[in-house]
C-alpha cells in the first residue's frame, strides 16, 4: 500500500512540475471549446441501470424511458444511459450547452471544431455538413478504440 502511495505522489509531483505538452503556459493555445462533457453507457436494461445510477446520487434530467434513454446527473456530472441504441460506451461533447443542457450565448461551434480537428490531422468517422448552420455532430475514434461524439444541438452562434 506504502509503494502504490509513494507512486500516486511521485506521479503527482512529475504532472505538477511539467506540462503535459512540454509547453509552458504562456506559449499554449486555448483549448478547444468542447461544450458539457457526459459519458453515454450502453446498458442491457435500462430500469436496472437506472436504479443502479439514482443508488449513487443521480437524478433525471432528461430522456424517456418509453424511448429506451435516459439522460441522469449527479451535481455536474451527467451520464446518459442507452438500451440498444449502439454498442459501447461513448464520450460525448455538446458544443453551444452548459452541463444543465442548456444553450450557451457564446460558444465553438462543432463546424469550427472539426475544422480544427482536420488540420491536425484527425480523422474523422462521420463529419458535419460545413455548409449547414444548424445542429451538427462529429465522430472520431481515439487510439484506443474509444467512440467521441461531438453533438451539437443548437444553431451556429451568431457573430
Amino acid at each position: 500500500m506504502k509503494l502504490i502511495h509513494a507512486i500516486v505522489v511521485i506521479a503527482a509531483v512529475a504532472t505538477a512540475a511539467t506540462p503535459f505538452s512540454g509547453a509552458s503556459n504562456e506559449q499554449r493555445e486555448p483549448p478547444m471549446e468542447l461544450g458539457a462533457f457526459s459519458v453515454s453507457l450502453s446498458v442491457k436494461d435500462l430500469e436496472t441501470s437506472r436504479a443502479f445510477y439514482e443508488k449513487l446520487g443521480f437524478s433525471h434530467l432528461g430522456g424517456d424511458m418509453a424511448q429506451n434513454y435516459l439522460i441522469l446527473q449527479n451535481g455536474t456530472t451527467t451520464i446518459g444511459l442507452f438500451q440498444g441504441m449502439f454498442e459501447g460506451n461513448i464520450l460525448t461533447f455538446n458544443p453551444g450547452w452548459d452541463h444543465t443542457a442548456s444553450a450557451l450565448e457564446r460558444f465553438q461551434d462543432v463546424r469550427d471544431i472539426q475544422r480544427e480537428l482536420k488540420s491536425q490531422g484527425v480523422e474523422l468517422e462521420t463529419a458535419a455538413d460545413e455548409s449547414t448552420d444548424g445542429p451538427a455532430s462529429v465522430v472520431l475514434v481515439d487510439p484506443d478504440g474509444n467512440n467521441i461524439l461531438l453533438d451539437q444541438h443548437v444553431p451556429r452562434p451568431q457573430p
